[in-house]
């Protein structure tokens, strides 16, 4: 298992990018979360097996039809418990 956090940046919100990254992740059997924030951007937190993370990664840099993603940033992250893949409220 890897965690990693995520900072997507570019036209990211008011496109349905969260649901669609929320569709994305189960289909690919992994758990955390992603909101969006005041500034625009999108924030996620991932965690599952290292290969479905990284498919989940080149699908993020692209994102739904209406997205324009200009940048992913991945950090790692500790380690954190989730049961399945969730919207959390905006900050």
């Amino acid at each position: 298992m890897i965690h990693r956090h995520l900072s997507i940046t570019g036209r990211v919100q008011g496109v349905a990018y969260r649901a669609w990254m929320i569709d994305q992740a189960q289909s690919l059997g992994i758990t955390g979360w992603v909101r969006n924030r005041a500034d625009g951007s999108v924030e996620a937190v991932v965690a599952g097996p290292a290969e479905q993370v990284e498919a989940l990664l080149t699908r993020v840099r692209h994102g739904p039809s209406g997205a324009r993603v200009a940048d992913v940033t991945v950090t790692e992250t500790p380690a954190q418990v989730h049961d399945d893949f969730v919207r959390r409220a905006t900050v």
